[in-house]
């Protein structure tokens, strides 16, 4: 469940510089935190931590502002990124390039390592809403390439970012029946299509989608689907899409691969990780071997040795005995097509 990690009233809003951080002083980074005196001071932050993550909600009265100098820098290096999903006035970020200002619907990013002023604006009402995730840029970097070290605003037109901000509320809401393994895979998926989300605007790609871009995503689908059948072949692939067996393969070429190579990588791998994720006793080699469309174990065994250097049995040795299995790749030239 979400823990309060401060709030404030007209009795101690003057000491919310000693305060939000939380009691131990751990959340967040050094900065000047102060707000506006009004009729109405009304300010709580609570916290859900997911790992290294934290997801927090701030719903306050007054106007406040956060600062952080090169001074706060140099005395405390600590380098978090904070995505913001602004939900009722506004944020506005000043810093070196100038001023971006996020209203209800948009989302922004920020960084601990650049000077920066941060204005939380009420609405009409005199509220502010805001849900922040904040996060260690060295995990953040592995989800975004682009460069967001003076901050990076984007309005949520996009549906990647309505449904991570629908991810982290439904993680910040959980009222612990949620497990933590399941909590940790729903922020990195939420992540994840942030990342996505990022990329596609920066390279300016537009949601409509060509025509032979929706026919070979048809085609991916349907050789999914029907994978484990060992008649799988580009005439059946052809006919349930309804495409000439010539214009597959034109796509194909489009992902730049052959309908043989596409089929053969992907039995291996899925075979591949089924190997190192089932126990010996819950399904044979040879159940796995036919799932995944092969016609008999020794044909699965000859092409896994052939790719992998390793038959499948002593894969499964490897895999059981908890040793790197990241140098067995499937490589489009190591597949011998027959």
């Amino acid at each position: 469940m979400a823990e309060t990690l401060f709030s404030l009233d007209r009795g101690n809003f003057r000491e919310c510089q000693k305060l939000f951080r939380g009691e131990r002083e751990q959340e967040y980074y050094l900065g000047d935190y102060w707000m506006d005196d009004g009729p109405v001071i009304e300010v709580k932050a609570e916290r859900k931590s997911v790992g290294a993550i934290s997801i927090i909600r701030i719903r306050s009265s007054p106007q406040s502002y956060f600062r952080r100098t090169r001074k706060h820098i140099r005395e405390d290096a600590t380098d978090l990124s904070v995505l913001w999903f602004v939900k009722r006035g506004a944020l506005a970020l000043s810093n070196q390039c100038g001023k971006k200002v996020a209203r209800p619907g948009d989302f922004a990013i920020t960084r601990s390592m650049s000077p920066f002023l941060i204005e939380l604006r009420t609405d009409e009402d005199a509220v502010h809403e805001v849900l922040h995730v904040t996060l260690p840029t060295h995990i953040l970097r592995t989800h975004i390439a682009q460069d967001f070290s003076t901050g990076l605003f984007m309005h949520v037109e996009r549906p990647e970012l309505a449904i991570a901000e629908n991810i982290f509320t439904d993680v910040f809401e959980d009222d612990g029946n949620l497990a933590p393994e399941s909590a940790r895979a729903l922020v990195e998926t939420a992540l994840t299509i942030i990342g996505n989300a990022v990329r596609a605007d920066s390279e300016g790609v537009h949601a409509r989608q060509t025509i032979a871009d929706r026919r070979l995503e048809e085609v991916l689908r349907f050789i999914e689907v029907h994978l484990s059948d060992p008649q799988l072949s580009t005439a059946m692939v052809a006919k349930g899409c309804g495409i000439s067996p010539r214009y597959l393969s034109f796509l194909l070429r489009l992902k730049g691969t052959s309908f043989s190579e596409l089929v053969w990588e992907q039995r291996l791998q899925k075979a591949k990780n089924w190997l190192s994720t089932t126990d010996p006793r819950d399904i044979s080699i040879s159940e796995i071997a036919y799932g995944v469309g092969f016609k008999s174990p020794a044909h699965f065994s000859r092409m896994f040795k052939r790719v992998f250097s390793i038959n499948p049995r002593e894969f499964r040795g490897v895999a059981d005995n908890d040793h790197c299995l990241a140098d067995f790749v499937v490589s489009d030239e190591e597949i011998a097509l027959n």
